[in-house]
């Protein structure tokens, strides 16, 4: 997004990916200005990274999938199984998920499942449904006219259910020909005409169905689209997704549709009971010049999904923007908020507009708070954004977090300082919240929702360790603010507030690969590194790893609960660069919240792995965790208890 720190914009400019990057020769001058190819993934990425003057990103999964690097095998493919040689790790890490966190994906092949979303039956607070960007073709060890379907497998639309309140789920993906719970007919192994999918939003309607929106896309080529499946559970209480309704389908290289979310109006009495809405970021592009804008667009169904209204932009002039949210409030009226900015503006904003037509028109936007877009955490890798949740109390009290980067202080602002190279010695990520109690027209000051995590410095662990040249330590570093970011927010019927996220509260040594194994599908389990006569730690030196716990806080009561049961190390898969855009959070009837987050700590034997087959090696990978919450009254925590409990000192 927009950044009043150009320099550093600037710089991240140049980080593009090299495939999708054309350097015109038109110029007869050093300063060449660089073209891009935006027929592909790879080159739309590029340009909007390569925008002067802007802070602004495709979803972290797009830009996954837009990295050439991470393909699968191809022909021929290699009759010999792969052994490693050495597959990174950390004593530091959990080797299973331990209750009450709970597994939610069923593959036992290390499958990559990451990015959640989740929702309860407004009818049945034990039935919960669990979406989220799925690898487990990946994993399918079948083959189609001699490729394998690993192969030929991407991210796809994953989905589990419970009907016991996230005891047990349901149902495990293993080939094209049982796909389980998987979103069918929108990727090319689920019946679909797309390369790969994801990017998943869940709600409910009144009647007890389920909604699935998601996206439809190729890597190399310019189709993309918005997908709605509509699932419906039997007597027996087994979920069925019928096929998708496409949204706004294109073939136009011009056009890239991103980040999409669903809400529905599940209030019975309500004018637009059970209207389906969805959002999304329409990205737009012009040939060599590349990004142009990316107003957020918007429709809705008022025959449960089958058919949707033409799209509309909804922003007016905030043309630059990313990340919506839908919510709808008691009375009907539909909430968009999202995170964008105008042509000139200094700083990002959370923006919202209502609609109290059905979705029909909507009011002006209203900036809720400017903010700096958050960096990565420090000492990780994995992409990040300030993209918000929200929620919408009985009472008609509007809910809405995000992330800010904010200076180690003790009161909200947008500080050009945090948007520096400065930021990391004077700045931290701030997952905060604001409410409106007038419909959105005014907002309270930001304020953290972890409050103590926010003000405390993280917990080192693990240190010192020996560097490989058996003579160097790597010591503990310098005391450093929590990081808070992604969350989560959910109002119960009852008007219990619920707000979650991910904290970086512990550091510790990780083990550096110096030569990762070739292709960089395979480099992402085996190291290769040889041993060096004379040096220990062959794989490479170590280096500072932030690790997270997902935390929850209930804003009635004032208590908090850290539901990890392990810290997560985001290192595992795909280089530790990428674990989703998002959490979250919802909460049924009964009271009782169910929170969703990415976890690293089981640990699974694979086989197939983007098309390679290795001899069956332990690694840790990317799983979807539930917490058990039966009684969150009596079993919640005091927030400076859980930071201070001895869990976190002794991991």
């Amino acid at each position: 997004m927009k950044s009043i720190v150009p320099l550093v914009l600037v710089m991240l400019g140049f980080a593009v990916i090299a495939a999708g990057v054309q350097v015109s020769a038109a110029s007869s001058n050093a300063s060449l200005s660089p073209t891009y190819d935006i027929t592909t993934l790879a080159g739309k990425v590029a340009s909007i990274r390569g925008t002067q003057g802007l802070y602004l990103r495709t979803s972290a999964l797009i830009e996954q999938e837009a990295d050439k690097l991470d393909v699968g095998a191809s022909p021929p493919y290699s009759p010999d199984a792969i052994t490693p040689r050495y597959v990174l790790s950390s004593p530091l890490d959990g080797t299973s998920v331990s209750l009450p966190d709970v597994v939610v994906n069923q593959d036992s092949n290390a499958a990559s499942q990451n990015e959640p979303a989740i929702a309860v039956d407004p009818s049945n607070p034990n039935r919960i449904v669990v979406a989220m960007n799925d690898y487990v073709s990946r994993t399918w060890s079948c083959a189609i006219a001699g490729t394998p379907c690993s192969a030929l497998g991407d991210g796809y639309s994953g989905t589990y259910f419970s009907n016991d309140g996230g005891l047990t789920w349901c149902c495990t993906p293993t080939d094209p020909a049982h796909l389980g719970t998987m979103i069918p007919g929108v990727e090319r192994l689920t019946g679909g005409i797309y390369d790969a999918g994801g990017d998943p939003s869940l709600a409910f309607d009144s009647a007890g169905h389920v909604f699935y929106a998601g996206l439809g896309f190729d890597r190399t080529t310019p189709p993309n689209t918005v997908a709605v499946n509509k699932g419906t559970f039997d007597s027996e209480g087994a979920l069925s997704w019928g096929a998708p309704t496409f949204i706004n389908p294109t073939t136009a290289p011009s056009t890239l549709n991103d980040k999409e979310w669903i809400g529905v109006d599940s209030h019975v009495g309500s004018p637009f009971q059970d209207r389906v809405y969805v959002s999304w970021t329409r990205f737009i592009f012009s040939p060599g010049r590349g990004y142009v804008q990316s107003p957020i667009a918007f429709v809705f169904s008022k025959d449960g999904g089958a058919t949707f209204s033409s799209p509309q932009s909804i922003v007016s002039n905030v043309l630059y923007d990313q990340g919506s949210r839908i919510v709808v409030g008691p009375d009907g009226t539909v909430y968009v908020f999202w995170d964008g900015t105008t042509r000139f503006g200094a700083f990002d904003s959370i923006w919202m507009v209502a609609s109290t037509d059905g979705g029909v028109s909507f009011s002006s936007p209203v900036a809720v708070a400017p903010l700096i877009d958050i960096a990565p955490p420090a000492n990780t890798v994995f992409r990040v954004n300030s993209f918000p949740a929200a929620d919408v109390a009985p009472d008609g009290t509007l809910y809405v977090a995000w992330s800010s980067e904010v200076t180690n202080a003790t009161s909200y602002a947008a500080d050009p300082v945090c948007a520096s190279a400065s930021r990391y010695s004077k700045c931290h990520s701030s997952a905060v919240w604001s409410k409106s109690t007038d419909g959105g027209s005014t907002w309270s000051t930001p304020v953290p929702i972890l409050p103590t995590f926010d003000a405390s410095n993280r917990v080192a662990i693990g240190y010192p360790v020996t560097q490989r040249d058996g003579k160097t330590m790597l010591t503990a570093p310098g005391a450093r603010r929590v990081d808070t970011f992604w969350p989560g927010v959910a109002v119960s019927p009852s008007g219990r507030v619920y707000m979650s996220a991910y904290a970086a509260d512990v550091v510790s040594p990780w083990q550096t690969c110096d030569k990762p194994a070739s292709p960089t599908a395979v480099g992402r389990i085996n190291c290769v590194t040889p041993t060096v006569s004379g040096l220990t730690n062959a794989p490479g030196n170590y280096t500072h790893n932030a690790r997270l716990d997902y935390v929850v806080a209930d804003l009635t009561s004032g208590m908090t609960k850290t539901v990890t049961t392990h810290p997560v190390n985001s290192r595992y898969h795909f280089g530790g660069g990428f674990i989703g855009d998002y959490t979250g959070l919802a909460v049924g009837s009964d009271n009782v919240f169910h929170a969703v987050w990415t976890d690293t700590n089981n640990r699974q034997s694979v086989t197939w792995w983007f098309g390679f087959e290795f001899v069956p090696t332990t690694i840790s990978q990317q799983d979807i965790v539930v917490e058990l919450e039966p009684d969150p009254v009596r079993v919640l925590h005091k927030a400076d208890e859980i930071l201070l409990g001895p869990r976190q000192r002794t991991v």
